[in-house]
């Protein structure tokens, strides 16, 4: 979303328009409104948009933690006609530690192609093995990823109170 609200040659102005017509709606709305965004990079996010008064709170929303991930691999095994009762859900979120949610549900998509190719049902060896071939984008962009940590430590709060 970077240069939100700079205007663009291509579009005669017209991002600018509606981003300052949002930012004043967002400043004096007189209905009850809940308002919800969300950013990859709010580092390239002018003030006047997270200024207080606009955005009431800024949250920061990490990496999932044990008990996250856990049900995260609950929700993709059961949305793909799987039991999870038939995995160990604690061994996979053990191994997807520092993988998001996106990276994990991947996995899960990874390991059915798997054993579609080897033309049996899904098993833990496969998600196991997709998991052992996975470089999460946490590693891959770690400099970025603790910057990102080090910004919201005293700019947001964090968006869920049990430690990573």
């Amino acid at each position: 979303m970077r240069g939100v609200g700079s205007s663009n040659v291509s579009d005669a102005g017209t991002t600018a328009r509606v981003f300052g017509s949002f930012i004043t709606w967002l400043q004096e709305k007189q209905k009850p409104v809940f308002v919800v965004a969300t950013a990859n990079d709010i580092t390239g996010l002018p003030p006047e948009l997270v200024r207080k008064g606009r955005f009431d709170e800024i949250f920061f929303v990490d990496l999932p933690n044990m008990d996250e991930r856990r049900e995260i691999w609950r929700i993709h095994l059961a949305k793909r006609n799987r039991e999870p009762a038939q995995f160990d859900l604690d061994r996979l979120a053990i191994h997807s530690d520092r993988l998001s949610g996106a990276e994990i549900e991947q996995a899960v998509v990874a390991g059915l192609y798997e054993a579609f190719d080897a033309g049996r049902p899904l098993a833990m060896g496969d998600l196991l093995s997709v998991l052992g071939e996975t470089v999460a984008l946490s590693t891959m962009m770690s400099e970025e990823l603790e910057m990102l940590r080090a910004w919201a430590q005293q700019r947001a709060r964090p968006a869920t109170s049990r430690p990573r």
